[in-house]
């Protein structure tokens, strides 16, 4: 999982920063709802990247598999 999110770590962290400085200036100045917001994204970002992990090893898993095997 942290090979997937190493490896998209600085163009994630370059759009939750745009993100979140959008929803400062556009929610009145309001800091703290920028930064819970920020910390969603952030939270998510790990997620998406354990998700991630977990496709692309059953997609391995999957091909390494020959054309006729059934499944237990």
């Amino acid at each position: 999982m942290w090979s997937q999110y190493r490896k998209t770590f600085w163009p994630t962290q370059a759009i939750i920063l745009v993100v979140a400085v959008a929803v400062y200036f556009g929610m009145d100045r309001f800091f703290t709802r920028a930064a819970i917001f920020w910390l969603i994204m952030q939270v998510g970002a790990v997620v998406g990247a354990a998700w991630a992990a977990r496709l692309k090893g059953m997609i391995a898993r999957n091909q390494s598999r020959l054309p006729l095997h059934k499944p237990a």
